[in-house]
């Protein structure tokens, strides 16, 4: 029995030890980050509203189908010959219209809302990399912040060590109450300092599920960015190429100078056309066999609008140049976000370098210190000085290495290069143009709302 039990035993810590030994690598929490974020819903439902946008126009180019139906009774009274006279009147009307000539106006309309829906999916491609970039920073501050805690728990049994050392070297009289009371004042601090640490790893934690949608597990190392260019040039030129903020604020621009030629087409006449054919009630109150058909033309020409169409223009040429200024702008804060990484890039590698010889250093100071203070010719002071050097020199590193991730990674932002595409996450992506191809011409029902319906459903909709 005894036997069984222990086999039972041994098999579940056998099942349980893969579990255990798994740990959240940062492509499992950006795949989780991806697959979670309400920010990239919130904006894929934007760019769909941009796609109907396009519907709209387009839609607006196409003949406008309606059915009319009227239907009266009427009684006139006579008090004089106490009669009254009954009557009812009514039609149908079937009708069709169609703008014929509008010197560009639809179209114009067409090409400004198709440049809108190419910067909304710009913007959709910089949110997901907003959401990418939260999301590694939130992975590497908990990494950050569990190794600080561990670092404090650490400091404080050194610190317990030293104050037991310090008390039973008091008990023999080889130091004074002063040593005992310093060693009780450095763990203290300790503690105090422990609880602080673990304040921060509990805020991590929940940035983490903010940014990531679940809490963390262990955590595997954070791995260095890839990244291809090898000078700040590079990066910055790149960057200007590829970096989507820049393509929205260039179809934005375009969309404004487009805006311009809708304003001048304005001033221009539009031809439409319209087809109707009717039937009448007769006097009994039936539809009659007898069909009333017509066939309109209408030019419209406004003259005078009260400088309305004016103002229009000179709103769309003021409209155009704010365009162009910001895409100039957004240059300039892309290649200084380049710029802001790279530097930070260099400062934390140089950091590292320098806090590592620094652990090196007051390592050897402190094992130094700690053999002379128990020969006695160094104090308890002198140890726990040695030993907060060694402990600062530890953390500063830590917060380096974490500086060095989150700035690769940023730089990666920065170039425009830090989406689930270029980082080969492996995790299904939104498709912009799916959605915009089963819209575009402006369907009604049938085959498109059937693909439009399927769509929606593999979004969650």
């Amino acid at each position: 029995m005894m036997r069984k039990l222990v086999a039972r035993l041994m098999m579940g810590v056998a099942l349980m030890a893969p579990a255990m030994a798994w740990s959240e690598s940062l492509s499992d929490a950006l795949v989780a980050a991806y697959r979670n974020s309400h920010l990239l819903e919130q904006n894929q439902a934007v760019l769909r509203a941009a796609d109907e946008d396009v519907a709209t126009a387009v839609g607006s180019l196409l003949p406008v189908l309606s059915f009319q139906a009227k239907y009266g009774f009427s009684r006139n009274s006579d008090p004089s010959f106490f009669s009254a006279a009954e009557s009812t009147s009514g039609s149908l009307t079937l009708a069709l219209s169609q703008t014929l000539l509008d010197f560009g106006r639809g179209k114009l309309g067409v090409e400004i809302k198709d440049e809108l829906v190419l910067a909304a999916r710009a913007s959709l491609v910089n949110v997901e990399q907003q959401v990418l970039l939260d999301a590694i920073s939130a992975y590497v501050n908990m990494s950050l912040q569990t190794d600080l805690v561990a670092a404090q728990q650490s400091n404080v049994r050194l610190n317990s060590e030293d104050l037991k050392a310090a008390q039973d070297k008091f008990d023999v009289g080889e130091v004074t109450k002063t040593d005992v009371a310093l060693a009780e004042a450095q763990l203290a601090s300790a503690k105090a300092a422990l609880a602080s640490a673990q304040g921060n790893f509990n805020i991590a934690r929940e940035r983490y599920k903010a940014a990531i949608g679940h809490y963390p597990d262990a955590l595997s190392p954070v791995p260095n960015a890839k990244i291809a260019v090898r000078t700040v040039e590079e990066a910055r030129a790149l960057a200007l190429r590829n970096h989507p903020v820049i393509e929205q604020a260039g179809h934005q621009a375009k969309a404004a100078d487009l805006g311009i030629e809708l304003a001048k087409a304005q001033f221009r006449p539009e031809l439409s056309g319209t087809v109707s054919i009717s039937r009448s009630l007769d006097e009994e109150g039936f539809f009659n066999s007898n069909e009333n058909q017509s066939l309109g033309l209408t030019l419209d020409q406004t003259i005078y609008a009260g400088g309305r169409l004016s103002s229009g223009l000179r709103s769309a040429v003021a409209s155009s140049q704010q365009a162009h200024a910001a895409q100039l702008q957004t240059g300039v804060q892309v290649s200084e976000a380049v710029g802001k990484a790279w530097s930070n890039i260099l400062v934390a590698n140089a950091s590292l370098i320098a806090n590592r010889e620094q652990i090196r250093a007051a390592q050897a100071a402190y094992d130094g210190v700690k053999q002379e203070a128990d020969l006695g010719s160094r104090t308890t002071l002198d140890v726990l000085s040695a030993e907060q050097t060694l402990l600062s020199a530890k953390a500063a590193a830590l917060q380096a290495q974490a500086n060095l991730s989150v700035s690769q990674y940023a730089l990666l932002s920065a170039m425009g290069l830090l989406t689930a595409e270029d980082l080969r996450l492996g995790v299904p992506t939104f498709d912009p143009e799916a959605y915009y191809n089963a819209v575009k011409t402006a369907p009604a029902t049938s085959t498109r709302g059937a693909k439009l319906d399927r769509i929606l459903k593999t979004l969650g909709k």
